[in-house]
């Protein structure tokens, strides 16, 4: 009898670890690095913005097309490359769940770091708007144009590629539906 207890002990213990939470990261943020200069953090968070402290352990990260693996620690981690100006920081993270991607533009000022979230919606408004612009108004043609290669070269210059422009607004897409 003492051993069929023990038995139906292991088996009850083994079977709770089957049903363990696997830890999931559907949200993140990127903030500036607090402990080390011209760095930023990667912060795990729920829908409302609240940092996920249960979230530790090594997690694979896409940064600007670079595979990335970050440890975490009560819900953050640190990306250990120094920015040395302004530019964009394409972030994705795939799990059991889907693909999450944030698309940031890091401004650099005074030794500081300014994470300003970009939404998809803004990357694909501001082309529309200018084909919009020129389209009602003739005249505007040429000053459109001029526009848009200033928004292509600022793009350009500060890190974000064409495919990755457009692969932020694909991920908007499905993350709509």
């Amino acid at each position: 009898m003492k051993k069929l207890l023990l038995l139906f002990c292991l088996f009850m213990a083994a079977h709770s670890f089957v049903f363990a939470d696997a830890i999931a990261i559907d949200h993140f943020v990127v903030k500036e690095n607090p402990f080390a200069v011209d760095e930023v953090a990667v912060v795990a968070t729920d829908t409302a913005g609240v940092i996920q402290e249960n979230v530790n352990g090594v997690f694979t990260f896409v940064m600007n097309g670079f595979q990335e693996e970050l440890r975490f620690e009560k819900g953050t981690a640190f990306y250990r490359h120094k920015l040395d100006r302004s530019s964009f920081l394409y972030a994705k993270h795939m799990n059991d769940s889907g693909t999450h991607s944030i698309l940031y533009y890091i401004y650099k000022h005074d030794s500081k770091l300014s994470p300003i979230h970009i939404s998809w919606i803004l990357l694909l408004a501001i082309p529309l708007g200018l084909v919009l612009l020129a389209y009602m108004f003739k005249r505007f043609i040429i000053i459109a144009i001029i526009i848009f290669c200033i928004f292509l070269y600022f793009n350009y210059h500060n890190g974000l590629s064409i495919p990755t422009f457009f692969e932020s607004i694909i991920d908007g897409l499905k993350g709509m539906f």
